[in-house]
């Protein structure tokens, strides 16, 4: 079947649409035109009525040998054989850039124009077909636009007393794009069994001595917790850390993925397999469970976990899509990039130090540290 290049058109006027982050809707930027997603989708759904259906078949055939090849390879534990889907029709109006710096894959609707990487701003990025990747099962969209990311931007340089004053000033921003990040979501029903080490410690005195009794317990604790959406990013080039800095993201207002979402934003391609994010979804399940169960443990001086036995039931994957903000920005020669929550706002990115200021707060501070000590030497000596 040949190649087919979908454009988003206003019904009305024929003009290109694109998701406007704050109404969830498509707007047309001629005739103000505004239509929701499920409209927009049906519509293109009819007029392609007959291709889609002989794509469907092969789909519902490569989907059926998933959960097989997939099953033979992974921990039993862990039912990922129903993440994501093949991208049939839907994948032939859409391109893929990559960037032969930092190796990024980034999937984009056609009227999306790429002129840079947004990972590590490297000008070149080579077009080129979208194939072997799985269409997500569902998408956060962004809730909040462009606009709101500068201003996170500038809200971020305020009150950071060790921030070169010419910072901010002088930074330029270079380039903003939204990227949706590949996530893969964790299910699981977990039975666990978890013992713990406490002490109680009293404390008293008379004419001659203190006295401290400490005792020992031993605690066991058995329980259920349900777990739903656990996240494990699926992107190497966007950092665990950073990605982890700005969740929560509220998984209740995902969606089913359309493509008419990607209108405007990149979408980053997984180079994380499933199976591959599974230790790192049961590190967070295991110290989840932990925390739930140390909640019970009140009461006491000291509690250390000794042991746990951690099984899980009805666990399965998703593959989802989460909005986050990048901005890149320059200074002094050197690059600094920032992230925004693309839903909830929350902004994470590491600032340059003015020695200067710094050492300056460090001698402050050392000097109202030594006069302390010299004070409190002196009320010894006199009593």
């Amino acid at each position: 079947m040949p190649s087919q290049v979908t454009n988003y058109k206003c019904p009305a006027c024929t003009g290109p649409l694109q998701y406007d982050s704050k109404t969830g809707n498509m707007a047309c930027a001629y005739c103000g035109s505004v239509f929701t997603v499920s409209e927009i989708e049906a519509l293109l759904a009819e007029k392609n009525e007959n291709a889609e259906n002989a794509f469907n078949a092969a789909q519902a055939a490569q989907t059926q040998n998933v959960p097989e090849d997939v099953e033979d390879a992974l921990d039993v534990d862990w039912d990922l054989g129903s993440a994501g889907s093949s991208w049939g029709a839907e994948g032939e109006g859409l391109r893929v850039y990559n960037c032969p710096s930092c190796g990024a894959e980034l999937i984009c609707d056609a009227t999306t124009a790429a002129t840079s990487c947004p990972y590590c701003a490297n000008p070149t990025i080579v077009p080129g077909q979208l194939s072997g990747s799985l269409k997500p099962d569902m998408i956060v969209p962004f809730q909040l636009d462009k606009e709101a990311a500068k201003a996170a931007l500038r809200e971020h340089f305020r009150g950071k007393k060790l921030l070169p004053r010419a910072f901010s000033s002088e930074n330029h921003l270079d380039e903003i794009k939204g990227v949706y990040v590949p996530f893969w979501l964790f299910d699981a029903d977990a039975d666990a069994d978890m013992s713990f080490n406490a002490t109680r410690v009293r404390s008293w005195s008379d004419r001659n001595y203190n006295y401290t009794e400490t005792r020992h317990y031993r605690l066991f604790r058995s329980g259920y917790v349900r777990f739903e959406n656990v996240p494990v990013d699926g992107s190497l080039k966007m950092p665990d850390d950073v990605m982890e800095s700005l969740e929560p993201f509220d998984t209740s207002k995902a969606v089913r993925f359309q493509k008419g979402y990607l209108s405007g934003y990149f979408a980053d391609r997984y180079d994380v397999a499933a199976e591959d994010s599974i230790e790192r979804a049961n590190e967070r399940v295991k110290q989840s469970t932990l925390e739930a169960f140390s909640q019970t443990t009140g009461g006491y001086a000291g509690v250390s976990c000794s042991g746990s036995n951690l099984r899980l039931k009805n666990a399965r994957a998703k593959y989802a899509l989460l909005p986050v903000w990048i901005l890149n920005t320059s200074w002094n020669g050197k690059n600094y990039q920032f992230a925004m929550n693309g839903q909830t706002g929350k902004f994470v990115g590491d600032l340059p130090t003015d020695k200067g200021v710094y050492w300056k707060y460090r001698l402050i501070y050392g000097g109202i540290v030594a006069a302390i000590a010299f004070g409190v030497q002196m009320l010894i000596q006199l009593t």
